[in-house]
């Protein structure tokens, strides 16, 4: 089981009042809202092993230099080395090393490289990974990593952090036109506001999946650009061609990479603490109460 670790936090900040505090009144909503979504993907769906993927760097910048409106409308400052600083709300940020920290002192193995997002930390683990994956999501980009022959399929929280939808390729098929190969080239020709992907002009969700039903992938799409005989509207001609630069790159932004250099790590399922002390007194100085205890139960379990 994978999980893109700021996708579930942020979901959790914003599923769980900010009432629920510290002893000293910090909110603490995100970081008890993900211990009980962990608790809980245990207990349901009994996993040999988790990794908690982090994004080390969120907006990579070779993937910037590709497509410069990558991710730019999140960006609250930028940094002359290292990732740009991140637009989050004021009382999340202070949360995440403490989420790091628990899950650190428990033993879930949190897992990065320097310079790739979570996305691209899940791509090569799902890529290795000799028997059945779940990786759990808000995230639709990773449907892309969909695959029923090796058995992997997307977790996608559908409401808060407690009703999943399994996304398999059925689904894709059904939903979007395509399989999970195919749903990176749909990505990409849509094009995506919230991660600042133009698209091709003019070309929805519904042309690009009949695009790639007539032509097969985006290649095919490209290659008919420059078939006078292909089955191509003049305008679609005129609009994919005039995104060909947009084209030539895009692949490179929207696919996940899939060969990540990963420091080694256990990713067993601890069945005790790994630290019980430091769990103990993270859990008292940040009020952590029956959230941590559900996780330790589960896993115990």
């Amino acid at each position: 089981m994978l999980l893109d670790t700021a996708s579930l936090y942020f979901r959790a900040y914003f599923g769980v009042p900010d009432s629920v505090r510290a002893p000293d009144g910090t909110p603490v909503n995100a970081v008890r809202g993900l211990l009980d979504f962990i608790a809980r993907l245990v207990q349901d769906h009994h996993p040999d092993d988790l990794v908690a993927c982090m994004d080390f760097d969120w907006r990579p910048h070779w993937r910037v230099e590709l497509i410069p409106s990558y991710k730019a409308h999140r960006v609250a400052g930028e940094t002359a080395s290292g990732p740009d600083e991140e637009e989050v709300p004021d009382t999340l940020s202070p949360q995440v090393p403490v989420i790091e920290a628990v899950l650190d002192a428990i033993g879930i193995a949190r897992v990065g490289a320097v310079g790739y997002e979570a996305d691209d930390v899940i791509g090569t683990l799902a890529g290795r990974a000799a028997g059945p994956v779940d990786i759990v999501t808000g995230d639709r980009d990773l449907y892309q990593l969909v695959d029923d022959r090796r058995g992997v399929r997307v977790l996608y929280p559908v409401k808060g952090v407690g009703t999943l939808q399994p996304v398999d390729e059925t689904l894709l098929r059904e939903k979007y036109g395509v399989d999970g190969s195919g749903y990176a080239d749909l990505a990409l020709l849509r094009g995506d506001p919230s991660d600042g992907l133009p698209g091709v002009p003019g070309v929805g969700e519904k042309t690009a999946a009949k695009l790639l039903a007539s032509f097969g992938d985006l290649a095919g799409i490209l290659a008919a650009v420059d078939d006078p005989a292909a089955k191509l509207t003049p305008a679609q001609r005129k609009r994919l061609a005039e995104a060909k630069p947009y084209l030539a790159v895009a692949p490179k932004v929207v696919r996940v990479a899939a060969d990540v250099p990963l420091a080694p790590f256990d990713a067993a399922l601890p069945a005790e603490p790994r630290d019980p002390e430091v769990l103990e007194a993270l859990a008292e100085r940040w009020g952590l109460g029956g959230s941590l205890q559900r996780l330790l139960g589960a896993l115990g379990g």
